[in-house]
């Protein structure tokens, strides 16, 4: 959609061109028929295609500053980093999942057929024929524990988790240069299409994603109090620290549009390379301890033996 947006498509004409040139499905192209035919504009159309609301949201703000065009790349330049990011998780999950799964069956094997024959009285035959029961109460209670998290999220502000959220160790790192780069770069385009702080507040209330709106309400309340915009931002602990001198130095030198734009360049740079770096942590983890159950098998089986060996001699 990007490149038809660039080649000077509108998008009606892209709608026709999608569903001529079976790129993708006949019920995508449905749906956008009958959004065009109501008179929605692209965010609502890719609302109803059930579209992320980050996506919707970036779409439906440039409805306002009016560069849908770059809007798109940069959504579509964020999606295939992040489709990256999943595939080498993927990649690199893939592996040593199955090795666990398959030492898990060969515990089960152990304490079933082997351990009962030989005296396995030592710490690693103990803990061989516990670890599959734990592999599976840990899986369970993992599962548990999401569900619930995920239930709490939906029930309570989004505002008040990511502000807790920006407090935990790890987590707060990846959370504040997301949010940075994220926000920086929506509202950095829209004071450079000439709207007020104030004015996009005001947008902001009206978006569909809930996070976003209460963001705005909460700014809007301040403002109205008379906090400046930077000192505001700086309670938030989802956003970096720099953001605020970021604003501030912005609004005295009275390029504050520019200024969040490049401060948001660089943030989803960081943003990528940290993840990154995080994606070639996981994997020698992950093998450290499948080597260290190996080696807990090994010595489960050898142990018993060996003091067998020692008995009869």
């Amino acid at each position: 959609m990007n490149n038809l947006f660039s080649s000077g498509f509108h998008l009606a004409e892209i709608v026709n061109f999608l569903g001529r040139s079976n790129l993708v499905e006949k019920e995508f192209v449905t749906t956008m028929r009958e959004g065009l035919a109501n008179g929605q504009n692209l965010s609502q159309i890719l609302n109803d295609l059930k579209f992320s609301k980050s996506v919707v949201t970036q779409v439906a703000l440039a409805d306002f500053h009016g560069n849908t065009q770059q809007t798109l790349y940069l959504i579509e330049e964020n999606l295939m980093k992040m489709q990256k990011v999943r595939q080498k998780l993927l990649s690199v999950a893939t592996y040593p999942v199955i090795l666990l799964a398959f030492l898990v069956l060969i515990m089960l094997g152990l304490k079933t057929y082997l351990l009962p024959q030989v005296e396995s009285n030592n710490f690693a035959g103990k803990l061989i024929g516990y670890l599959p029961l734990l592999f599976l109460l840990f899986a369970f209670v993992g599962s548990l524990l999401a569900l619930g998290i995920v239930r709490y999220l939906k029930r309570t502000s989004p505002l008040v988790n990511f502000q807790k959220l920006g407090n935990l160790p790890i987590i707060h790192a990846y959370l504040k240069l997301y949010f940075t780069a994220f926000y920086a770069r929506e509202w950095g385009n829209l004071i450079k299409q000439g709207l007020e702080m104030r004015q996009i507040l005001e947008i902001m209330k009206t978006q569909d994603n809930r996070f976003f709106r209460e963001i705005g309400q909460d700014l809007l309340n301040a403002m109205r109090s008379g906090q400046e915009f930077h000192n505001k931002i700086n309670n938030y602990r989802f956003f970096t620290p720099e953001l605020a001198l970021i604003v501030e130095y912005g609004e005295m030198k009275s390029k504050l549009g520019d200024e969040l734009l490049i401060y948001s360049d660089e943030s989803w740079e960081q943003f990528f390379e940290k993840v990154e770096k995080s994606m070639n942590l996981i994997q020698p983890l992950i093998f450290l301890f499948v080597a260290l159950m190996i080696v807990l098998i090994y010595a489960a089986m050898l142990l018993p033996i060996y003091s067998q060996m020692d008995t009869a001699f």
